[in-house]
């Protein structure tokens, strides 16, 4: 039976574990090896670590996704179409 380093050893992608003792939960996520070796770069560069960076991405990027996914679905809610001159009136402009 092969160990688990020898498994991953071969995958083409690379574990991040990100872990903070103060009640947050723990992340495992895959990454293609070009992109762990630009975050490793960054981190390097700057003194901060990998796990500093990835939490920064995706708080940025899931903020973007929740602005989204709100926006199409009150837009799937209202089916609605206004008119330009209903905007401007609606917004007083």
């Amino acid at each position: 039976m092969r160990s688990f380093q020898e498994i991953i050893a071969h995958h083409p992608f690379t574990l991040l574990y990100t872990y903070s003792k103060v009640n947050s939960g723990m992340l495992a996520i895959r990454l293609k090896p070009d992109l762990e070796e630009r975050l490793t770069k960054l981190a390097e560069k700057t003194g901060r670590t990998k796990t500093f960076y990835a939490r920064q991405a995706i708080e940025q990027h899931l903020e973007d996704l929740e602005d989204y996914y709100l926006a199409a679905e009150s837009l799937e809610k209202s089916k609605r179409i206004h008119t330009p001159t209903e905007v401007k009136r609606e917004l007083g402009l």
